[in-house]
């Protein structure tokens, strides 16, 4: 059911005529709840409930309940918890003076203390020892990232709108075998897997909380932790649905969620996902991006790419971007005189590093290697130079 008004009504959140209206359908449908796709004060759920008879839950009390059913870690669980009670507290009522008691004794109000009191109270220690659990998450949270940092292995994390597929697109990219489902919000814990880009860098690809329009705010300090790594990452890979209606909206909202949680100065790429639902004469990332970018108000420069996370196609493009994109760990070419004794490090150049050339001189083996910073400083010890000159020239020499 829909209303049209110049402005909501205070009480019930619509009009008198038609919360009639509602009561009447609800008890020909012999509805058993009712859910309004906007956020309710207390006053107006308690009215809405008290003339339809029926359990009313608000946009925010939707969105945490599939919340709490998705949570599967300990710092879900407490980040869905804080933000439920954060939800509650303002909306406990009481049921009369049948729930009054005598109180007595050191921290209590006296005689004719309510339930509704000692409810609140107890609510808010629990919110108090959330919150300090979830500082020390954070906190935790912040001493791995500064380990990352140690190491140049940037961070990219993936978002966007809840079900753009992003859990499809990080399993075709990793192979992590993450829940990849069509309902809102399947991922709620986030999850972390290293890829190797075509230059040989090594990166840390983060899947992360779909996000929707109108994020309750409870909901955004709740899982302030959990957004830190997004906030933090080295690029964003901004994920949208290209084949919904409502790509542009979608755009805009994660756009407008960035910088609630100050990401928006966060390099980005826009991936266009579900390329295969779109007809073969639309698959046109430059055309598509910039419209979708026009319609959400951001700049065009932001780098677009169109892939499909269902059958892969245009992966191989997305990974070249990301390469020219990321800034952490450059790679330069140099050349390594390592022993051949030390077959390990040879590998290791091999394995992380694109080896131009491979020379043999004695005991020693000479390589011309594209080497990511991070590879540099651990082979520090067999650097010839930051020059590039032939590898034959070294060897003479």
């Amino acid at each position: 059911m829909f209303q049209v008004r110049p402005e909501v009504d205070a009480a019930t959140l619509l009009g008198y005529g038609k919360v009639q209206e509602l009561k009447e359908l609800a008890d020909a449908l012999h509805a058993d709840v009712l859910i309004v796709d906007h956020e309710l004060t207390p006053t107006q759920q308690r009215n809405l409930e008290s003339a339809t008879g029926i359990k009313v839950i608000d946009r925010t009390q939707l969105i945490l309940d599939i919340f709490a059913h998705r949570a599967r870690t300990a710092e879900g669980r407490l980040q869905v918890e804080l933000a439920q009670l954060k939800y509650m507290l303002p909306r406990l009522s009481g049921q009369g003076s049948s729930l009054s008691r005598l109180g007595g004794g050191i921290g209590t109000r006296g005689p004719g203390e309510t339930k509704l009191e000692t409810d609140r109270r107890r609510i808010a220690t629990r919110i108090k020892k959330l919150e300090r659990d979830l500082d020390r998450v954070r906190t935790g949270r912040a001493l791995h990232r500064e380990k990352r940092g140690a190491v140049p292995i940037p961070t990219v994390s993936m978002a966007g709108y809840t079900n753009a597929g992003k859990s499809t697109l990080f399993n075709r990219l990793t192979a992590a075998g993450v829940l990849a489902d069509a309902r809102m919000f399947a991922t709620l814990d986030p999850t972390t897997r290293a890829i190797t880009l075509p230059s040989r860098r090594r990166v840390l690809l983060s899947d992360t909380v779909g996000f929707v329009r109108n994020l309750p705010t409870t909901l955004i300090e709740a899982f302030r932790a959990t957004l830190e790594e997004v906030a933090d990452a080295a690029l964003i890979l901004h994920v949208v649905d290209v084949s919904s209606d409502q790509a542009a909206q979608h755009v805009a909202e994660v756009f407008r969620v960035l910088g609630e949680i100050g990401a928006a100065g966060t390099p980005q790429i826009l991936v266009l996902n579900k390329a295969d639902r779109l007809p073969a004469e639309e698959h046109d990332a430059t055309v598509l991006g910039a419209r979708l970018l026009a319609d959400a108000g951001q700049s065009p420069s932001t780098p677009v790419v169109m892939v499909s996370g269902l059958t892969g196609e245009g992966l191989a493009q997305l990974f070249a971007r990301i390469d020219e994109v990321v800034p952490f760990d450059a790679v330069e070419t140099v050349q390594f005189r390592i022993p051949l004794r030390d077959g390990a490090s040879i590998a290791l150049l091999h394995e992380c590093g694109k080896v131009r050339k491979e020379v043999y001189d004695g005991n020693l083996c000479v390589m011309e290697v594209d080497a990511p910073e991070s590879l540099r400083r651990r082979l520090r010890r067999y650097l010839i130079g930051n020059s590039t000159p032939a590898v034959e020239n070294s060897v003479h020499n």
